[in-house]
């Protein structure tokens, strides 16, 4: 079958709800689901040395899920969400953080260079530290990998600039109709669905 590794890399987190906290990350998500499909998932981010790091961790271990998480001195990554009374949830994204400073490590170009298909988003970008990590993990992928963008629009982490330039690394764009409308609004496109999404395969 040959190298069937594929990577989520950015953020991992702890959702902290008000009677309960769940292990996400859309990269490490990504990652646990591909491998569900025969594939080599491997989840690259970073914790925390706190117990919320070492649960996530052991989370990891427990699902069976490949990882290459590094430790930093900075807390583990949480998101506060509280629901309001028709149950709707607001969230709180937690800044300077573990997968904040996402270091670009040998073991991690080591991996890329196995990496048939890589995730990465726009939130994890937020940290010039990260940005650079998962910039260098694509630029170090065979020529002939797959380069996943996941179009991650979260609070006021991500500007025109940032989308521009992660779009022109990946060759697949995974976007979502209310994320369609805002990139088409900071571009200044204009159109349908259709056409704004043909606009942006022809731009790219």
């Amino acid at each position: 079958m040959g190298n069937r590794i594929v990577v989520g890399i950015g953020e991992i987190l702890w959702d902290i709800f008000p009677e309960r906290k769940v292990l996400g990350g859309a990269p490490a998500n990504f990652a646990y689901h591909i491998s569900q499909f025969g594939f080599e998932g491997y989840a690259v981010s970073a914790v925390g040395e706190d117990l919320m790091g070492r649960e996530v961790l052991l989370s990891l271990e427990n699902k069976g899920l490949d990882h290459l998480i590094e430790i930093t001195g900075y807390p583990t990554g949480t998101v506060q969400v509280k629901l309001d009374g028709r149950g709707v949830p607001s969230y709180t994204i937690i800044e300077d953080v573990a997968w904040d400073h996402i270091p670009f490590t040998e073991r991690m170009e080591a991996l890329a260079e196995r990496t048939v298909a890589v995730c990465y988003g726009t939130l994890a970008q937020r940290s010039p530290e990260t940005r650079e990590a998962i910039r260098r993990f694509v630029a170090a992928m065979p020529p002939d990998s797959l380069r996943i963008l996941d179009i991650n629009l979260r609070s006021n982490y991500y500007s025109a600039e940032l989308i521009d330039s992660s779009i022109k690394m990946s060759n697949i764009l995974k976007i979502n109709d209310e994320e369609l409308i805002e990139v088409s609004e900071l571009f200044n496109l204009y159109g349908n669905e259709q056409e704004l999404a043909a606009t942006l395969r022809r731009n790219y």
